[in-house]
């Protein structure tokens, strides 16, 4: 019927078949860099079509011109790769680093604050618990133990 649209989605075990993650890897022989190699064999082909009389040429050329659009692309892509970023953190990391007091901390029993710390490049912001007298808002402190997601600080 004309006007319907689909979207199928395959779910068996870990495999999921609306993903193409190939898992990092960028090869000479995958589908986009075979359609760009066209891509460039063809439009040097047509592009040079009445300029060059000679076929081998011309062939050599339109070769020579799609080798680097695949290679482009691969070049392109891995580059692209390295500005992935996993933002994923321990919260055992924070022992033993010093963050700054966001909201007030309690002294001891009497209540938790705010740290904002700074892990594997972003801050993050966590509850935390005074392991003595209480600490005022902008004062710096070391992270001595985690108890969950809070954290003691002295």
């Amino acid at each position: 019927m004309i006007g319907m649209d689909h979207d199928m989605d395959f779910d068996v075990g870990d495999f999921n078949a609306d993903t193409m993650d190939t898992g990092g890897a960028v090869s000479l022989f995958s589908i986009r860099s075979l359609v760009n190699f066209f891509v460039g064999f063809g439009w040097t082909g047509v592009s040079f079509y009445d300029d060059i009389n000679s076929k081998a040429v011309l062939y050599l050329l339109a070769i020579c011109v799609g080798g680097l659009f695949s290679y482009a692309t691969i070049f392109l892509i891995k580059k692209l790769k390295k500005l992935e970023h996993n933002g994923a953190y321990k919260i055992a990391d924070c022992v033993g680093k010093t963050c700054d007091v966001y909201l007030r901390i309690p002294a001891v029993g009497e209540g938790r604050g705010k740290v904002q710390i700074s892990l594997n490049g972003s801050i993050h912001e966590f509850d935390a618990v005074s392991t003595g007298e209480a600490i005022a808002t902008g004062k710096r402190v070391k992270v001595v133990a985690v108890e969950g997601t809070v954290l003691k600080v002295e």
